[in-house]
Formats: structure tokens, C-alpha cells, sequence
């Protein structure tokens, strides 16, 4: 099994949505349901990385961002209004680069969330995604004064040959002062995302990348394999490249967890005791209400969104259609969750976790035990340990998530996503 098949951060991922027919009513769609999180999408960014397939822009002019925060408030009306409660309990502005809005964009931002979704950002865990070029001090002057909890920043390299390579042009100095401005701002938790499987980039300076990090002592280190896409500027390699990335893997993390570190997640390492505070937030139960084109929206029957591309000239497409549009009211495209994908997705959120899976809130939710329904003991022997309570990767397993999680998919959500064409 090769250790690199695709990150899975939702299942369904949205290559799996189609159009809805007919179009449900969010006020149907959420009924009885609890929100949990808050996501709003920022699909904007200065410049786009040579890596990335997220759903942005770049050179967003100022007339455009301002018709999309216009929008942006009508759609949280709506959304509003379809939800019996707005208990949320995390929230989080992505993208994009929520900071390429400028500080008085950012103010109207927090103003339209909190007025219209009825909920105070300071008093709940609230995550904020910036670069290097946007972490600004007036722009984290509002970020702080506002509440918020966690910023999070794609450094993804202090090599500046290997930031090149990675179709990521930025320079030292900047990443220096950005790292320096968040920490005078005093938000209490730092994450520094980083990159491993650079074309160039060897164990020596995958080392000098994690030690430049951690004289921030960030609370919170992100380490994502480099991954290529259709669409994302950069070409295909082979298996050599999949030894690449997995010898630097395991050197990452061996790095972190001797410099104090504990392991979340394949990706995820944080200091033991930091946190966001947002333990009240069960992905595998709670849904999450997104605001935004590029956002989704899932509750436990249903993942909605807006129509999803990664090539410039429909992203444009689809965000001109967002700022002119005026009824939020439906759900248009999305994925019907049967009583089988609602396991399957449960499955997937809790094993990919270093803390692993209980099966007692497994069989609470479902009513049966989890090797009853899937195979795991022989499909994935070596890479589980199985307790009475619960089920983990090992180590070398935790190593391989982006190989099990894929193999975990539905037949029916693989079939999708293969037809699923890219734009």
C-alpha cells in the first residue's frame, strides 16, 4: 500500500457532491440539528502556491471583496434564520487568507458574524488562518482585540530555495516578522504549518526548518506532505518520491516528540496542555454551519456546499455568481448520508486521531460494535492496536493515514469521486 493516496480533512470529500434534486430548504435541513462549529470562508489570497488546491483567488480587487462580504452577511441571515440554535461552540475564518482583508474589512467581518450568527467570538475557541505577507500588526491588532484564540500560518519553508520551489516566493525577513508580530500580539496559541517532500529538500534542511519553528515555541506544529494535484502548478513524481516524503515523516516527528511535543494526528503536533479550548466540539457528532462560497456545511444526514473547482477561471466563475446571488435558502449541491456512511465517517474521523477510536461511543450512536461492521482487524493487521475500549493506529500505522483513510471510503463515494471532474 503506497503511504500517500490523498489527505483526508472530511468524508465525504467534496468531489463526492452533486446537485441536490430537489434543492432542500436549510430550515428542513436543520431542524432538530446542532450546529457545533462556525466556518467562513475567505476565498482570497495575495498569491497562489504552487501546491495548492484550495478555493481561492488571487488579486481579488477592493470593489470585489466588499461585494463578498454584502454577501457574505445575507447568506449568515439566512443561515441564521434556518437554525433552531446557534449553540456554537468553535468557530474558525478560513480560506484563503482571511487577513488578505485589511483591518477594517476584518472589523466588519467579526461585526456581520457575531450580529447576524448571534454568537460572541471572544467567548468561544475561534481560529484565524494568515501568511506571512498579511500577518500585519494592524491586522492582528483586530484579530487579538477581538478574541481570537488560535492563529494558524503556512510558512511551509524557511529554506528560501525550497519556498521557491514549492512555487511559494516569500522572503526570510517577512516570515520573521510575521512569526514576531503574532507573538507580540498575544493570542495564546501559535501554529506553524510546514512542508515536507520539497523537490531539493533533504533530512538536513527538513531539520533546519523544524528548528527555525520551534525558536517560536509555537503551541501547535502542522507537517503536511507535499502533495500534487491536477491544476496546482506543479508536475507528478513517482515512488521514489513517496520514500522521500515518508523518511522526512518520520524524522519530523521523531524531532518533535524529543523537543517535548505530543502527537495528534498524522499531521498534527502540539504542546502537552496547549489548547484551543474547544473540547466541547465532536466532529463525529456535531455539524458545522459554513458561510461562504468554498465552505461546507454538514450535518448528520447531510454535507452541502457551493460548487467546488480549483483551476483560476471557475473559481472566478463561481464567486462572481456568490456576490450576485440573493436567496441562501437551499441547499444546491452536497452528499445524503445513508446509516452506512454515517458509521463509515465516524470511523474515519476518530481512527485517523492518535487517541483512536472509542468503541463505546461508536455503540452508543449505532447500536453495534465497530469490527462487527468493518473488517479492520485483517484489512489493516500490524497498523491497529485493539483494546476492549479502543482502537488506535500504531505508530508505523498513525505513518500510513493518508493510505487507510482512502481505503476506508465507500464504494459508492470512490465511484464519485473518480467521475468527478476537474475544473
Amino acid at each position: 500500500m503506497r503511504p500517500y493516496e490523498s489527505y483526508v480533512y472530511a468524508y465525504p470529500h467534496k468531489t463526492a457532491y452533486r446537485p441536490l434534486d430537489p434543492r432542500p430548504r436549510l430550515k428542513e435541513v436543520w431542524a432538530g440539528e446542532r450546529p457545533g462549529a462556525l466556518y467562513v470562508h475567505i476565498p482570497f489570497c495575495e498569491m497562489r502556491c504552487g501546491f495548492c488546491n484550495l478555493f481561492t483567488r488571487t488579486g481579488a480587487p477592493d470593489e470585489l471583496v466588499t461585494a463578498y462580504l454584502d454577501a457574505l452577511e445575507r447568506q449568515a441571515e439566512q443561515a441564521r434564520e434556518a437554525l433552531q440554535e446557534t449553540g456554537f461552540t468553535t468557530a474558525a475564518f478560513g480560506g484563503g487568507t482571511p487577513t488578505y482583508l485589511g483591518a477594517g474589512e476584518l472589523t466588519r467581518l467579526f461585526d456581520l458574524t457575531e450580529r447576524t450568527m448571534g454568537v460572541d467570538l471572544a467567548r468561544i475557541p475561534l481560529s484565524v488562518e494568515t501568511s506571512p505577507a498579511t500577518a500585519t500588526p494592524d491586522r492582528l491588532s483586530v484579530l487579538a482585540g477581538r478574541g481570537t484564540s488560535r492563529i494558524s500560518i503556512g510558512v511551509q519553508s524557511f529554506v528560501p530555495e525550497e519556498a521557491r520551489s514549492a512555487v511559494r516566493p516569500q522572503k526570510r525577513a517577512e516570515v520573521d516578522a510575521a512569526l514576531d508580530a503574532i507573538r507580540a500580539s498575544g493570542v495564546p496559541v501559535l501554529n506553524i504549518d510546514l512542508i515536507y517532500g520539497i523537490d531539493g529538500q533533504t533530512p538536513r534542511s527538513w531539520l533546519y526548518s523544524l528548528d527555525t519553528a520551534l525558536g517560536w515555541r509555537p503551541e501547535e506544529l502542522y507537517l503536511y506532505p507535499l502533495y500534487v494535484r491536477p491544476l496546482t502548478g506543479l508536475g507528478k513524481q513517482g515512488r521514489a518520491w513517496d520514500d522521500q516524503r515518508l523518511e522526512l515523516y518520520r524524522t519530523g516527528r521523531d524531532h518533535l516528540l524529543a523537543a517535548g511535543y505530543e502527537q495528534v494526528s498524522m499531521r498534527m503536533f502540539r504542546l502537552p496542555g496547549a489548547s484551543t479550548g474547544d473540547a466541547d466540539y465532536c466532529c463525529q457528532t456535531d455539524g458545522m454551519m459554513g458561510l461562504g462560497c468554498g465552505a461546507r456545511s454538514y450535518t448528520s444526514t447531510l454535507h452541502y456546499s457551493f460548487d467546488y473547482a480549483v483551476g483560476a477561471r471557475h473559481v472566478r466563475s463561481i464567486i462572481d455568481e456568490y456576490v450576485a446571488q440573493t436567496d441562501f435558502t437551499t441547499a444546491n449541491v452536497g452528499f445524503t448520508l445513508s446509516p452506512g456512511e454515517r458509521r463509515r465517517r465516524h470511523l474515519i474521523q476518530s481512527l485517523l486521531r492518535a487517541e483512536g477510536m472509542s468503541r463505546s461511543l461508536y455503540a452508543g450512536r449505532f447500536g453495534t460494535d465497530v469490527l462487527d461492521d468493518f473488517p479492520l482487524a485483517t484489512a489493516f493487521a500490524g497498523w491497529l492496536t485493539i483494546t476492549d475500549t479502543t482502537i488506535t493506529l500504531t505508530p508505523e500505522g498513525l505513518a500510513y493515514s493518508d493510505a487507510i483513510g482512502p481505503a476506508l471510503f465507500s464504494p459508492q463515494v470512490r465511484a464519485l469521486m473518480d467521475g468527478y471532474e476537474a475544473c
